[in-house]
């Protein structure tokens, strides 16, 4: 299902594609995060014209609402949400692990409290890979143990541990499926800051012969600087047939930078949670429109954009519907957000296309401010 094209000259940069029932994406990626079914305050058709080429949705969420009755009857979350392009779903042990007081943990699976109404559920691996089934998913994740930070060894290695049971079980269970949706499930690598953890995982994980492979337990509070010790010792393991995604991330600069590694997949929901509390994202760097300087300035918020929200409306107006909380402020800076997200990715293939990544990459972590350069 997936397929290297091209590995540029300087970097470990690469260009690839993946074939899915909902159409061929081209990596690297990013995909806006869609938790409940939608990406806050846009609409499918704003996604489509920033030219999103998927969606990751949380199975943990759907799973409690709207349940998998009503997505079952509804001919999968495709039709549900009214979406024909690709969909990813984690697993959304994330989401469990994170509730603390309110779940169990064991080798099983995972009891856990709603978090909306207080009952009791119980999953287990299998359960999360039927769940996703059902859901539909293009790209799907298997239940994993995802350790905090900061995280002792025992509990780093029990993480582990279980991780790898728990991907055992889950291929073992997605390989009896009789399902039509051809559906690819990803391993999910773990092993917190510890490099002989990590490395294990990667062998581990490698060894079940999963569709592709995530870097889990990163973006959970660890220094940038820890983040990417991670790439180094598991890079190396990886083979270069399968499609690598680093989970969770991130800034614009750290995208850029893990390109130049050779990851092919990111998701995050900064974009439009920063856009929700008055940030904005440019070339230059992040920007808040609730500071007062920009209360007289009718320029746009990038000049070197060409999205919609650059070419019509001005940092003034839209610092002023943030004072009055309209939500007319929240659907623009959203947008713009995602889209320069989505845009970059375009420069980087582009970049990667031309054999020049190193220098796209040294351009623009130089104008964004990055402490990241190279």
């Amino acid at each position: 299902m997936f397929k290297l094209i091209k590995k540029d000259k300087k970097t470990k940069a690469r260009l690839g594609t993946i074939e899915t029932v909902h159409g061929t994406l081209e990596t690297p990626f990013f995909m806006p995060v869609g938790t409940n079914a939608t990406v806050k305050s846009l609409t499918l058709e704003d996604l489509k014209e920033i030219r999103a080429q998927l969606v990751l949705c949380n199975t943990y969420h759907l799973y409690l609402r709207p349940g998998m009755d009503i997505i079952k009857q509804a001919g999968g979350l495709h039709r549900f949400m009214g979406w024909d392009r690709p969909i990813l779903t984690d697993s959304g042990g994330y989401q469990i692990f994170s509730l603390t007081k309110l779940r169990k943990v064991t080798d099983e699976g995972v009891e856990f409290k709603s978090h909306i109404d207080g009952e009791m559920h119980f999953l287990t691996p299998e359960d999360i890979i039927r769940i996703e089934e059902i859901i539909g998913s293009d790209m799907i994740m298997p239940l994993d143990e995802c350790a905090p930070y900061p995280c002792e060894r025992k509990m780093a290695e029990k993480s582990v541990e279980r991780t790898t049971y728990w991907a055992q079980r889950s291929m073992d269970y997605f390989k009896t499926m009789k399902s039509d949706k051809k559906q690819m499930l990803f391993g999910i690598i773990q092993g917190s800051i510890y490099e002989d953890l990590r490395i294990k995982s990667t062998r581990e994980i490698m060894n079940l012969d999963f569709d592709g492979y995530a870097i889990g337990g990163v973006s959970v509070g660890e220094p940038v600087k820890d983040m990417f010790e991670t790439l180094k010792w598991v890079m190396p393991h990886l083979p270069e047939n399968k499609p690598r995604y680093f989970m969770g991330i991130g800034m614009p600069d750290q995208i850029v930078k893990a390109v130049g590694k050779g990851i092919d997949m990111f998701d995050t929901c900064i974009p439009t949670r920063y856009g929700r509390h008055g940030s904005a994202f440019t070339w230059k760097g992040k920007i808040s429109l609730s500071n007062a300087k920009y209360a007289n300035d009718f320029s746009s918020i990038d000049e070197t954009s060409d999205n919609i929200v650059c070419q019509k409306y001005t940092k003034s107006y839209i610092r002023h519907l943030f004072n009055h909380n309209e939500i007319t402020a929240l659907t623009l800076l959203s947008y713009h957000n995602v889209y320069f997200y989505v845009n970059l990715m375009r420069e980087i293939r582009a970049a990667i296309q031309k054999d020049c990544y190193e220098e796209f990459q040294r351009d623009f972590l130089d104008g964004y401010g990055s402490e990241l350069k190279t």
